[in-house]
C-alpha cells in the first residue's frame, strides 16, 4: 500500500489529505457491506419462513433492518459534494419582534445543540449576544463532525414560530421569526484570497452566554470586509463578530476563518446558480425564504419545501430533526450532481 511507503509521510499535509480519502473510502465500503449482509439475511429469513422455521414477524424485522440500512446509504450518497464533508458554521439571528423572537432564537439554538449531541458532533460557540430581556439576539456556533455541513445545509432559511406567548399578558397567539444561516467551515486545503486592504478591525469587551467569559479588556473582535462581486461589480459589507476566546489574537484568527467560510459559500452559491440554469431546475431553494413552521398549539411542525411534517413538536425542539433533514436531502440532494 502507498500509505506504508516511507516517503509517503515526508509531506505531512499531503499525507493527511490522502488519509482522509482512505478513511472516507473505508466508510463507504463498511456501509456497503452492512447493506449487503442485511440483504442476504433478509433473503435467508424469507427462505426459512417458507420452510416454516421462523415467523412472519422475524421476516418483518429483517426487512425493516435492511430497508433502514439501504436508506441510510442512499442518504449518504446525497452528500457527495466537496463541501458536504466539511464542518459547519451555523448562525441564528432573532427577527423583528423583540423578546418573543429573541426567545425563539434561543430555542432554535438549544434544538440544534441537542441534534449535534445526538450525532456526537462537537459544538463551539464563537459569538453570543444576549437578548434584551430573555433569549438571544444572535449566536454563531461551529459544528465539527462527519458531513456536518451536508446535513445542516437543509436548515438554511427563516424559521417561523406560532404559539401563545408567555411574554404576552393577554395570552394572544403570536408569530415570531428567526433566521438560520449555515456555511461550510473551510480549512487550509481550500484556497481563498483575501486582500488586506478590503477589511478593517474593531475591538470590544466580550461577554458570553449567561454572563460567562466577561472581560475587562477588549478581546472581542469585529471584522468588516468589503466584498466586491467580480461578476457584477456590486459591493457589500460582510460583518463578523467573534468573542469565543479571552485572547484577541485567537478571536482575530477565528474571525478570519469565518470570513473565508462565508466567501467560500458565496462561490458555492454561484456554482449552484449556474448549475440550476443548465438543468433548467424550477426547484430553486431560496436561503432567505420561510422554510419551516413550528405551530405549538396545533402540535405541528411542517417544512414548506418538502411538505414533511410531524405532530411531535416536543421531540423536534429536543433535536429530532432527522426526518426533516432526510426529506430535504432525498428531494433536493439529487439535483446536486455536477
Amino acid at each position: 500500500m502507498r500509505t506504508q511507503a516511507p516517503e509517503f509521510w515526508e509531506d505531512a499535509k499531503r499525507a493527511e489529505e490522502q488519509m482522509k480519502k482512505v478513511k472516507e473510502l473505508k466508510k463507504w465500503l463498511e456501509l456497503y457491506n452492512e447493506v449487503k449482509a442485511a440483504s442476504e439475511e433478509l433473503q435467508l429469513a424469507y427462505d426459512f419462513f417458507k420452510e416454516g422455521v421462523i415467523s412472519e414477524e422475524e421476516v418483518d424485522t429483517a426487512y425493516a433492518k435492511a430497508l433502514e440500512l439501504t436508506e441510510n446509504l442512499e442518504l449518504k450518497n446525497m452528500l457527495r459534494r466537496e463541501e458536504d464533508r466539511m464542518d459547519a458554521v451555523l448562525k441564528i439571528n432573532a427577527g423583528a419582534g423583540g423578546t418573543e423572537s429573541q426567545d425563539w432564537a434561543s430555542m432554535l439554538c438549544r434544538m440544534y445543540q441537542r441534534w449535534c449531541e445526538s450525532k456526537g458532533y462537537k459544538v463551539t460557540i464563537t459569538n453570543w449576544q444576549d437578548g434584551d430581556e430573555a433569549g438571544i439576539k444572535t449566536v454563531t456556533m461551529q459544528v465539527e463532525g462527519d458531513t456536518a455541513y451536508g446535513y445542516l445545509k437543509s436548515e438554511n432559511g427563516v424559521h417561523r414560530l406560532v404559539r401563545v406567548s408567555p411574554y404576552n399578558a393577554q395570552g394572544k397567539r403570536m408569530t415570531s421569526f428567526s433566521s438560520v444561516f449555515v456555511t461550510p467551515l473551510v480549512d487550509d486545503s481550500i484556497e481563498i484570497n483575501i486582500n488586506p486592504a478590503d477589511y478593517t478591525w474593531d475591538t470590544f469587551r466580550s461577554g458570553g452566554a449567561g454572563g460567562q467569559n466577561v472581560n475587562k479588556v477588549e478581546t472581542g473582535v469585529r471584522l468588516r470586509y468589503n466584498y466586491k462581486d467580480p461578476d457584477t461589480g456590486e459591493t457589500r459589507e460582510i460583518l463578523i463578530e467573534n468573542t469565543e476566546s479571552r485572547s484577541q489574537l485567537d478571536n482575530r484568527e477565528n474571525a478570519m476563518q469565518l470570513l473565508r467560510s462565508q466567501l467560500y459559500e458565496i462561490e458555492l452559491e454561484k456554482r449552484r446558480a449556474e448549475q440550476a440554469k443548465i438543468e433548467g431546475s424550477k426547484k430553486k431553494i431560496e436561503w432567505g425564504s420561510q422554510i419551516r413552521s413550528y405551530v405549538f398549539d396545533d402540535r405541528r411542525v411542517k417544512d414548506h419545501r418538502t411538505d414533511y411534517q410531524t405532530s411531535n413538536v416536543q421531540a423536534v425542539m429536543d433535536g429530532d430533526l432527522d426526518g426533516f433533514i432526510k426529506a430535504y436531502l432525498m428531494q433536493f440532494g439529487g439535483e446536486a450532481k455536477e
